[in-house]
C-alpha cells in the first residue's frame, strides 16, 4: 500500500476483524498496546468496538509524559524559575501538574518558559541569547532521545556553553519487564511500539517471547496496522508460538537505527534508578548525560529539589498506566479530572489514555460496550440499525 487512505479501508478492517472473531471464538485474550500512539489510534477509530468481545485491549505505559513523576516536574519548575533562565519544553509538558502547579503556571507568574518543537530550537535560542541560560526539558522514550543526543553533540562542537539539558529520557524495555513481573496483570501478548522500535530494532523484545512465552508484534499507527497486528498475535497464540514479529516493516528494521543508537551512546548512559509514575522505581530504566557532557547537564548546573512527591490521592493514573483499570473506571475521570483541569498526567498528553478516552467520547460508550453480548462484531451503530 502506498497511500494513507489505504491503511484506513473499512472493508478490509471488517474482514480482518471477522477473522479475529473466528479464531478467538470462546477464547478471550488480553493484549497490551505499549505505545500511547497506538492507544490514540484505537480510540480515534473505535477499534475496541470493531474487534470481538474476546479481545481485551489493555493500555500500557507508553506515554512518556504520563509516566513522569511529580517530583521531576517540580524539579523542572525550580529550574525554570531560576534567575536568567529561558526554559524550553515540548507543548504537552506545559500543563503537567507538579505538587504546586505546572510550567504554564510558572510562566504566568513570570518565568520565561517557551514551548518548542525540537531541541535544536532550544539551541538556536541559546545562540540568540548568549547572556541567558537556556535549558531544554528532554523527555521521551528512545524515539526522541536521538534528537537530544544530536543537539548535545552540536552544542559541544560549537562550544555553546549557555545551553543545558534537563534529561528525563526513559527506556521501554525495563518498563515492559516491570509489567511482566506485576502480580496483578496477566497478558497474552503485546502490540509493540512502532516509533521506539524504529530506533532500537526488534532484538530487545526477544526476552518477552523466549522467557515469558508472550507474542510480540511491532505495529504501525494506522487503523489496519493495529488490527493486522492483533490478528498476527492471535495466530501466534492459536498456533502455540511466541515470537517477535514486525508488522511495521515499512519503517522498522530488525537492527534499528544504528546512527541514532551511536549518538545516544556517545552522549548518554543509564541511570541506576528512576521513578516511574504508577510503576515505582525501576533500575536502569532512564538515561542521564555522560560525564563528558557534564558542562551541558542542567541537573549539575542548577539546584533542584530532588524530592519524591506522592501523586494526588484522587488520581488513579498509576493503575491506568499498568493496565489494571480502564480510564473511565477512575473515580474522578470526566468530572474533577478533564483535559482542561487535569489532576493526573494521563489526562494531559494527547497520547495519554485518559485524554484519548475523553477527547474521542469513549467514556460515554464504555458502559454501553460492557452490556454488549459477548459475541461477534456488534457495535452501537449495528444495534441502532437493527
Amino acid at each position: 500500500m502506498r497511500f494513507v487512505d489505504e491503511y484506513r479501508d473499512p472493508q478490509m478492517a471488517q474482514t480482518l476483524a471477522v477473522e479475529i472473531a473466528r479464531l478467538t471464538e470462546g477464547r478471550p485474550l488480553k493484549l497490551m498496546e505499549v505505545c500511547g500512539g497506538h492507544t490514540h489510534t484505537i480510540y480515534k477509530h473505535g477499534i475496541e468496538d470493531l474487534l470481538p468481545r474476546t479481545i481485551d485491549l489493555v493500555h500500557g505505559p507508553g506515554c512518556p509524559v504520563c509516566v513522569l513523576p511529580m517530583g521531576r516536574v517540580d524539579d523542572a519548575i525550580a529550574i525554570a524559575r531560576s534567575e536568567g533562565v529561558i526554559f524550553t519544553t515540548f507543548g504537552d509538558m506545559m500543563r503537567v501538574p507538579g505538587s504546586r502547579g505546572s510550567l504554564l503556571d510558572a510562566k504566568a507568574q513570570g518565568a520565561d518558559v517557551r514551548f518548542i518543537y525540537s531541541p535544536l530550537d532550544a539551541l538556536k535560542i541559546a545562540r540568540q541569547n548568549p547572556d541567558r541560560e537556556v535549558v531544554f526539558f528532554a523527555i521521551g522514550f528512545e524515539t526522541t532521545a536521538p534528537s537530544t543526543a544530536v543537539t548535545l553533540l552540536r552544542a559541544q562542537a560549537e562550544g555553546i556553553k549557555n545551553f543545558s539539558v534537563f534529561c528525563n529520557h526513559v527506556t521501554i524495555i525495563p518498563a515492559i519487564k516491570a509489567i511482566l513481573d506485576s502480580p496483578d496483570l496477566r497478558l497474552d501478548g503485546f502490540i509493540g511500539p512502532g516509533h521506539v522500535s524504529m530506533v532500537i530494532g526488534m532484538r530487545p523484545y526477544t526476552f518477552i517471547a523466549r522467557d515469558h512465552r508472550k507474542p510480540v508484534v511491532i505495529a504501525g499507527f494506522e487503523l489496519l496496522d493495529i488490527i493486522q497486528a492483533v490478528l498476527m498475535i492471535v495466530r501466534q497464540v492459536i498456533e502455540g508460538r511466541a515470537e517477535v514479529e514486525n508488522q511495521y516493516s515499512r519503517v522498522v528494521r530488525p537492527e534499528g537505527n544504528r546512527k541514532a543508537l551511536e549518538a545516544m551512546a556517545r552522549t548518554m548512559e543509564l541511570r541506576p534508578f528512576f521513578e516511574w509514575r504508577g510503576l515505582g522505581f525501576i533500575t536502569h530504566s532512564a538515561l542521564k548525560l555522560r560525564p563528558e557532557f557534564a558542562a551541558w547537564d542542567a541537573e549539575l548546573r542548577f539546584s533542584v529539589p530532588g524530592i519524591r512527591v506522592a501523586d494526588p490521592k484522587a488520581c488513579q493514573c498509576g493503575e491506568v498506566l499498568k493496565g489494571v483499570i480502564k480510564p473511565w473506571e477512575c473515580k474522578v475521570f470526566g468530572t474533577a479530572c478533564t483535559p482542561e483541569t487535569p489532576i493526573g498526567t494521563c489526562m494531559v498528553s494527547p497520547e495519554g489514555a485518559c485524554a484519548a478516552y475523553y477527547n474521542y467520547g469513549r467514556y460515554s460508550m464504555a458502559a454501553e460496550r460492557a452490556n454488549l453480548p459477548a459475541i461477534g462484531l456488534q457495535t452501537p451503530a449495528d444495534r441502532t440499525a437493527s
